[in-house]
């Protein structure tokens, strides 16, 4: 049994953060995710894309912001299990929480934070005969090095912002690109759009809309032509190395739906003044919440954590004043943070 202030599900960026603002007001935590490493969406789908919007930081991958948030929890020494799926939360007579994963491994915590994201996710599936005999050899649904595709003839498929971010990002690696999508409207930006129309018109791709693919021809895993099939159209044979698919996430509450929570459709609902769900002591951050006004960004997510923090540091001292330090500075802080002079 592992004795701690918070146990937070999920480790992306939202639920690192949340190490950080715990762990200057002097709580320990412990990190629990589904996935084999940290990051959540940001490393497991898109870890090479360019994120904006994260105050201060121009620009950074997904990969780049959670070696970064790594760091910055460092001085903390939080447990990470990952590979590990939460699926008992009980509260204790004395106020705590019992938390057990999958993995057998027990808690006793003071507070659960839930930063679950989108909650346990999976790609959906190309649904055509015998895919599951390429899946993760030259039919991928998440890129993890994009030079693997070099000089490699590949077809995309989906009309979303990852199908067109890829395909404008291997344009200049694959020797060949053929967009599919079952459309000719795209979810993607429209500037993404723009760029993808004009790479067509210049033959340095080609793009196939109100299609879908019906077949894959190869193997031993090795794809060597997909079969798409054109609304209204004969089907046609494209030759390929590799596919790679975006339908988007299939998002599930998973466990988090059995644990008695006020849940709002997928998400939670959740008090904004202190982040705190309907069972007192568990709090929700991030993508999986729900209030009114409520936006889906990073660093939204981070404003949550830093509430949350605080409500949990006086959940857990009821008779102190928590009070607001800065880390410029407060002593006690850079103490913590192991910066002293």
């Amino acid at each position: 049994m592992i004795d701690t202030d918070a146990v937070i599900v999920g480790a992306g960026p939202c639920g690192l953060f949340q190490v950080f603002e715990l762990g200057l007001l002097g709580l320990k935590s412990e990190l629990v995710d589904s996935i084999r490493q940290p990051g959540g969406q940001c490393t497991e789908l898109y870890p090479d894309k360019p994120i904006y919007d994260i105050p201060a930081i121009p620009i950074c991958t997904g990969e780049e912001l959670t070696e970064a948030l790594l760091k910055q929890i460092e001085p903390f020494n939080c447990g990470m299990h990952l590979d590990e799926e939460v699926t008992v939360i009980r509260k204790n007579g004395d106020d705590t929480f019992y938390v057990e994963t999958s993995a057998g491994t027990q808690f006793n915590a003071k507070a659960v934070v839930i930063a679950g994201g989108v909650g346990s996710f999976q790609p959906r599936q190309l649904r055509v005969p015998d895919a599951e005999t390429f899946a993760g050899k030259t039919l991928h649904y998440r890129v993890l090095d994009p030079q693997q595709f070099s000089g490699t003839r590949l077809v995309i498929m989906g009309g979303g912002d990852s199908a067109l971010d890829w395909a404008l990002e291997l344009v200049n690696v694959a020797a060949h690109i053929t967009l599919v999508h079952r459309r000719d409207e795209y979810r993607a930006a429209p500037a993404s759009v723009d760029k993808m129309r004009k790479l067509v018109a210049a033959g340095k791709m080609d793009v196939i809309e109100k299609a879908k693919a019906t077949a894959l021809d190869g193997a031993d895993g090795s794809i060597d032509s997909v079969t798409i099939q054109p609304k209204d159209e004969e089907p046609v044979d494209i030759a390929a190395d590799h596919v790679l698919v975006f339908f988007g996430l299939a998002p599930k509450l998973g466990p988090i739906a059995e644990w008695g929570l006020d849940i709002n459709r997928k998400t939670v609902n959740v008090d904004t003044a202190n982040f705190e769900t309907s069972t007192p002591g568990i709090y929700a951050i991030g993508d999986i919440n729900h209030y009114p006004g409520k936006k889906k960004l990073i660093l939204c997510g981070f404003h949550e954590a830093a509430l949350a923090a605080f409500a949990i540091k006086q959940r857990i001292e009821p008779d102190k004043k928590v009070h607001v330090q800065y880390t410029t500075t407060s002593p006690l802080l850079h103490k913590r943070l192991g910066v002293e002079d």
